[in-house]
């Protein structure tokens, strides 16, 4: 563009020496006499137009988005979203960029899919309210079915997991369904967590062998306190729910059935091993139930503040407000209940 303009300049410049006219060469060019003088003019090298397209100051580097792509396609992160790739690489001690940044880069060299089976959630209204503030205070357990080559027939997945936590702390395949196979989970539970009386309170839908009489005595002689949803309500126990739709929407879950008992167990113990151990869990700041149930997540959530606060300090350009939210969760509650201001206190405010 420039050498045609200095072309040009040079053109109208030896018309002009040869006698005609400024204005009449600039129409016979197809310029006006007006953009003549502009590039003439020695501070106009840059375009001056008002929507000329600029580059923002806090753009990545061609050298800095292609490292963002190759980290994203390194065989640890290669099957996770940038929402989980950000805190994984901040345990590190590394800051690439925002996840909003990884998404869209991402985006542009078309490499996000959806790779989740996810059908739409409905809301439903909640029921007891229970509050956990630390692991091994608030169950929550639940049975479903897993396929087998015989048509009708199942089997059937005991789990319980951790409110607060989200961790799996106990779990079993069984041919049936009985109150007596869940009260011996549950009490191999309690010894494995070293659960005392009166310290855990139990939740769970209103199936036969959550309400049978062997596993009410049985929490009773553990001094657990049973909760239940209420009837034909699943999202009484949403937790659980959550868990079996992880669990049955892994890539590894087998398309048609188990061909054993023993390789039903084998693949919850897989399963179990990644959901505790491996499986950054959204609801709990990106830490694995593991870390948090033992206590651990409070030390990740400070490090990975550090590493942002020391990013936003190297490039504050990038950044248009605060660092995120790594604070530390202090409390979960199942279904909690709704506030309601009385006309009382509406008076006295």
């Amino acid at each position: 563009m420039r050498q045609e303009r200095e072309e040009i300049i040079t053109c109208i410049s030896e018309a002009q020496t040869g006698g005609a006219r400024q204005s009449k060469a600039c129409e016979i060019i197809g310029i006006s006499a007006k953009t003549l003088q502009r590039w003439m003019h020695p501070d106009n090298d840059e375009d001056g137009r008002p929507d000329a397209e600029r580059n923002p100051i806090n753009k990545l580097s061609d050298v800095e988005r292609q490292r963002i792509i190759r980290v994203c396609n390194q065989p640890e992160y290669a099957d996770l979203s940038p929402s989980k790739i950000v805190p994984s690489l901040a345990d590190t001690g590394h800051y690439l960029a925002s996840e909003t940044t990884i998404y869209r880069i991402l985006k542009e060299e078309k490499q996000l899919a959806h790779r989740l089976k996810s059908r739409s959630v409905k809301n439903k209204s909640k029921s007891d309210a229970l509050r956990a503030t630390g692991p091994n205070q608030v169950y929550s357990w639940d049975i479903t079915y897993l396929p087998t080559a015989i048509r009708g027939v199942f089997y059937y997945l005991y789990l319980v997991m951790d409110v607060y936590s989200r961790k799996i702390v106990g779990w079993q395949v069984y041919e049936q369904e009985s109150s007596a196979l869940a009260a011996d989970l549950m009490a191999d539970t309690c010894r494995r967590e070293h659960v005392s009386r009166h310290q855990v309170t139990l939740h769970s839908d209103n199936g036969s062998p959550m309400k049978g009489a062997t596993m009410l005595a049985t929490l009773q002689e553990l001094g657990i306190l049973p909760s239940f949803s209420r009837p034909s309500v699943s999202n009484d126990n949403p937790y659980s729910e959550s868990l079996f739709r992880t669990l049955k929407y892994r890539p590894e879950y087998p398309e048609k059935c188990f061909e054993s008992l023993s390789d039903a167990r084998a693949w919850v113990e897989g399963f179990t091993h990644w959901y505790n151990h491996c499986h950054l869990h959204s609801a709990i700041k990106f830490v694995t139930p593991e870390q948090r149930h033992s206590g651990l997540d409070n030390d990740i959530l400070a490090n990975r503040k550090a590493v942002y606060s020391a990013a936003k300090s190297q490039h504050p350009e990038r950044w248009s407000g605060e660092i995120r939210n790594w604070d530390y969760i202090s409390e979960v509650h199942l279904n909690p209940e709704k506030q309601v201001t009385s006309k009382i206190e509406s008076q006295a405010a």
